[in-house]
Order: structure tokens, then C-alpha cells, then sequence
């Protein structure tokens, strides 16, 4: 007989209503103004509590960053995997998982590159850090197992090629020089690089 699921208690529920004002505060914020035009005490005020609550969800304005483009990236992985799914086209399989991440990415550039930074330089140890490295190890994950479709590919193989999209797709969205162009064009550049990655 399954045991009864234990009712969350008062403390549990507080803090999760506060993570969720946390975020809608911190994602209004940094959609209107970017990351870099916002401060902690904005957002903690905005979310109505203290900063030093504030700082017991993500101790540095990038984990904020972090916490609120790390919901984003993983509905955009999961539309992206699912579009895959019907394409049989290794390439257009592949394209159609980083597609939704480069949009995400892109709904506010300096947000996305300041990301991507916070992914790389971060604190490892932060939960929502870790988190984004998952994010990264899922997509690449996603498009090895595009690769293996066929089975003429070992697994090692279509990891590394993976690992290589992967950072096609991170270089284009940090690049500063790609800073004022359109996802079509970003997206457009990415698919030109990954062909001359995958095996005919």
C-alpha cells in the first residue's frame, strides 16, 4: 500500500512563495532594464522582502540571473527535443533543439551573454550554476542521442560531436560581434557550422 505523501508544512510553503516572488520580481526587472541596470535591493523590494532574504536564495546578482534563465533555457530544451523528435534529418534534428535555446537566449542579449558568462565564470558550487551546467550537459546529451539515431555512430563519437555543437551554439550567442544581429541570422550561422561538423 503507498505510503500518503507528507503535507507540506507552513515553512515550506513560505519559502517557496518567496522563491516565486523572488523570480517574478527579478524576471520583470531584467526583461525592462538588463542585468546590469538592476540592483539586488530593487529586486528585493520589488519580491517585498528583505535583502538579506534575498541574498538566502542566491547570495550574487548573477545567481539571480542565473535562477530566473535557467527555468527559460529548460522549457526551451524541452520544446526543442520534442520538435526533434519528429525530424528525421540529423542535422534539422539538431537545429531544432539549439533554435528554442538561441531564442531564449536572445529575448534580452545582454541577459543572455551576461548568462552565459555567469555559466562559465561562476561559482560551481551555487545551486543554479550547477544547475546551468546541467542545462549545458542536457542539450549536449539531446543532440548525441540525434546522432546515435542510426547506429552507425559510437556513443563516445557522437558525444564529442555533440560537446563541438555545444560550443558553436555558446561562442555564437557570447559574441560580441553578434551582439546586435537577429536570432534568424544567429541561428542561420550556427546550422552552417554544426553541418561542417556532422558525418555525411
Amino acid at each position: 500500500m503507498p505510503l500518503a505523501s507528507k503535507p507540506v508544512g507552513r515553512r515550506e510553503r513560505n519559502k517557496q512563495l518567496k522563491l516565486e516572488r523572488i523570480m517574478a520580481a527579478a524576471t520583470e526587472l531584467f526583461a525592462e532594464r538588463g542585468v546590469d541596470d538592476v540592483t539586488t535591493q530593487e529586486i528585493a523590494d520589488k519580491a517585498d522582502i528583505g535583502a538579506g532574504t534575498l541574498f538566502l536564495y542566491a547570495k550574487t546578482k548573477g545567481e539571480l540571473l542565473l535562477l530566473v534563465q535557467n527555468s527559460t533555457y529548460a522549457e526551451a530544451l524541452v520544446r526543442g527535443k520534442q520538435a526533434a523528435e519528429a525530424i528525421t534529418d540529423p542535422l534539422d534534428a539538431v537545429m531544432a533543439i539549439v533554435r528554442p535555446v538561441v531564442e531564449c537566449n536572445r529575448k534580452q542579449v545582454e541577459n543572455g551573454r551576461t548568462y552565459l558568462r555567469e555559466m562559465i565564470f561562476g561559482d560551481p558550487a551555487e545551486p543554479h550554476h550547477h544547475e546551468a551546467l546541467g542545462l549545458s550537459q542536457q542539450t549536449e546529451e539531446a543532440v548525441a542521442a540525434i546522432l546515435r539515431r542510426d547506429g552507425r555512430r559510437t556513443a563516445q563519437d557522437a558525444a564529442a560531436r555533440a560537446r563541438i555543437v555545444s560550443a558553436i551554439m555558446f561562442v555564437s550567442m557570447a559574441a560580441s560581434f553578434n551582439a546586435d544581429r537577429p536570432v534568424e541570422d544567429i541561428v542561420g550561422e550556427i546550422q552552417e557550422q554544426v553541418r561542417s561538423v556532422l558525418p555525411g
